[in-house]
């Protein structure tokens, strides 16, 4: 009997730039693993300009991406429609990625189907993000929630990195957070796009959908164990390729939960407040699986990454020996598995 196959799945759609972010990102993958499949779902234009580009070798699978789907809920809650491989791993298109993933792939061999988060969300998980998340803890809009709906907790999903071998339980997830989505009138969730976004999450119907099933969530921070970190300005030493990656990782998570805060001189003064009490300020270094982009004001670094990238990826034969090694994926030097 064969060994089951395991591979990793992107997807994009809509502006060429998208394209361009899923073929980065699966080049970095390929610095690291070059013996997983990777899989791409994407319209046919976006196939043809690989094809134009003599880039589609990028993928040891191209399939095309129906209309429906086409939209965040839309693939991410049909994942048992594009479920490549028997195990199947699916990841965002904003991810660099910095190490052997090898020991991940073990880690996640022993679920049916995760999703990196955390066990417990909080209130301001698919809430409001202002003070209107006073109202809903004095008013006890969560609890009502999970009464409804007959769940005993919420976890916190982050949706960049969700793990699939299970063909049935993949099913089950999918139609469940379908379920959830279509009746999110009767949660305490707030549409996004109510708040100037183009797409809904899919993160808070994906995270009941769990619950219900009584599936656990992937432990998001693991130390150097974490499947994905953020990219933070200021807490991230890389080179200019991200061959060389290393974040500043407080083990207090509060202290930690200060990254994301927009101002960066604010950010810092909290942190330095916040780290003057014994012990509070401790952290570690270190180089996770993969390094998201996930925070819309950290993103130029990746932008910026993507387009040199593209430029080595894009260029004629003989203007590609002219490039620093370093900047080709290919060159780059595994790193070895723990």
């Amino acid at each position: 009997m064969s060994s089951p196959t395991e591979g990793y799945v992107l997807h994009c759609y809509g502006p060429e730039r998208y394209l361009r972010h899923a073929v980065v990102s699966a080049h970095t993958i390929r610095r690291h693993d070059r013996t997983r499949p990777i899989a791409l779902w994407c319209p046919d234009d976006h196939r043809d300009r690989l094809d134009r580009w003599r880039l589609d070798d990028t993928f040891d699978v191209l399939r095309t991406l129906p209309p429906e789907n086409r939209s965040i809920v839309g693939f991410k809650h049909a994942l048992d429609r594009f479920k490549v491989f028997d195990r199947s791993l699916f990841v965002d298109a904003d991810m660099v990625w910095c190490r052997n993933p090898d020991p991940l792939w073990k880690q996640f061999s022993a679920y049916a189907f995760t999703a990196t988060g955390l066990e417990r969300a909080d209130h301001f998980f698919g809430g409001p993000k202002g003070l209107g998340v006073v109202a809903d803890i004095l008013l006890r809009r969560r609890r009502r929630t999970l009464r409804r709906f007959d769940l005993t907790h919420l976890p916190r999903v982050q949706a960049g990195m969700i793990y699939a071998q299970d063909d049935a339980c993949t099913r089950d997830v999918a139609e469940a957070a379908s379920y959830y989505l279509d009746h999110a009138d009767e949660t305490h969730f707030r549409s996004r796009l109510n708040e100037g976004r183009r797409e809904e999450s899919c993160e808070w119907s994906l995270a009941m959908a769990m619950s219900k099933l009584q599936l656990p969530v992937f432990p998001w921070l693991q130390g150097r164990r974490s499947p994905q970190l953020d990219y933070i300005d200021g807490l991230t030493d890389h080179d200019p390729d991200f061959t060389d990656v290393t974040c500043r990782y407080y083990t207090v998570r509060p202290i930690y939960n200060l990254r994301g805060f927009p101002v960066a001189s604010i950010r810092d003064t909290l942190l330095k407040l916040a780290t003057w009490l014994p012990g509070s300020g401790d952290y570690k270094e270190v180089t996770p699986f993969a390094l998201h982009f996930g925070w819309l004001h950290q993103k130029q670094a990746f932008y910026d990454f993507v387009e040199r990238t593209w430029s080595t990826l894009t260029a004629e034969p003989t203007e590609r020996h002219r490039v620093s090694p370093s900047a080709v994926a290919e060159t780059a030097s595994p790193v070895p598995a723990e």
